[in-house]
């Protein structure tokens, strides 16, 4: 609930936090099913005295990132601070990107949970004034879908949706619990491609026999998380939107039916390019994964994030 503009009193001391990668879908959990995967953007802010914005991002995409009030990090924090009743004159952030940009892993979900977390962390009592909930739904607004946001916030993996009250779309989000075996392999690829873009290929509509088969493995892949690992294969099919999307990701998609081909639970991660593999094996079954990728993809070998923005 947002406070009375007076209620509010600011930290003269910087604020920080970290916020995982995530990697939405899981192949059938369309904008729903995320994973917070262990790889990290870091944000520190600060309250000034002046006005403006002083903002420093060093790490991945540095060159591409603005540094005036068009940066998201910024952006969040405004929006954090308008939510909870009072605007500060001046900010100061520093960034430290690890994340890869425009790879479907989240980039921009960090930083809009790192810039909300770190508006509710200067302020005195913030927590009471922007709660998890309200995160998760500003998040949101500034995302557009609430999947990605949810696992950066949270940790672990997440079930997201929206519900409408009075008019408005709010972003809704739980944790499930991850079983402890399963890993992830992030191939990323080359090239680059905007989650807008990758929106824009998915059809008006799906046969009925499609959305039937999504609707049993997204069940399905909610048990194999928790408790089946076993299972993840089987529960990671797709017939709702990766199909659609490879006129714009060729080589991507060609790997997720090599891997799935040898029986690996591969999907595209959020809206792509990059591939996301879902594992429990030993190390030299996973060199055997790796050594199926062309040389035009990286591999990150990565754990799942249980902890979410700290």
């Amino acid at each position: 609930m947002a406070a009375a503009m007076n209620q509010l009193t600011f930290k003269a001391a910087a604020a920080k936090v970290s916020v995982p990668a995530s990697s939405a879908n899981l192949g059938p959990g369309f904008d729903s099913l995320c994973l917070a995967l262990e790889i990290r953007d870091e944000y520190v802010a600060q309250i000034l005295d002046g006005d403006g914005a002083d903002i420093d991002v060093i790490g991945e995409g540095a060159d591409e990132i603005a540094r005036d009030a068009k940066n998201l990090v910024y952006k969040s924090m405004m929006f954090g601070f308008k939510f909870m009743g009072k605007m500060p004159k001046g900010i100061a952030i520093r960034a430290k990107n690890s994340i890869p940009q425009g790879r479907g892993m989240g980039s921009s979900a960090s930083a809009i949970v790192g810039g909300l977390t770190l508006a509710r962390s200067l302020v005195v009592g913030g927590d009471q004034y922007m709660t998890n909930d309200d995160v998760i739904a500003l998040g949101t607004e500034l995302e557009g879908h609430p999947d990605n946001v949810a696992a950066a916030l949270l940790g672990g993996a997440t079930i997201a949706w929206m519900e409408n009250h009075l008019g408005k779309d709010f972003g809704k989000a739980v944790t499930i619990p991850v079983a402890p075996a399963i890993k992830a392999v992030v191939f990323l690829p080359e090239n680059h491609l905007a989650t807008s873009k990758a929106r824009k290929l998915l059809p008006d509509s799906v046969p009925y026999r499609d959305a039937v088969i999504n609707s049993s493995r997204s069940a399905l892949l909610v048990h194999a998380l928790s408790h089946r690992p076993d299972l993840l294969f089987a529960a990671t099919e797709d017939h709702l939107h990766q199909e659609y999307r490879g006129v714009a990701m060729p080589k991507s998609l060609e790997l997720v039916k090599k891997l799935r081909a040898a029986g690996i639970a591969a999907t595209i991660s959020g809206a792509g390019p990059s591939v996301l593999v879902l594992h429990t094996n030993n190390d030299q079954e996973l060199a055997d994964i790796v050594t199926l990728a062309p040389d035009t993809f990286k591999p990150l070998v990565l754990e799942v994030s249980q902890a979410g923005a700290k």
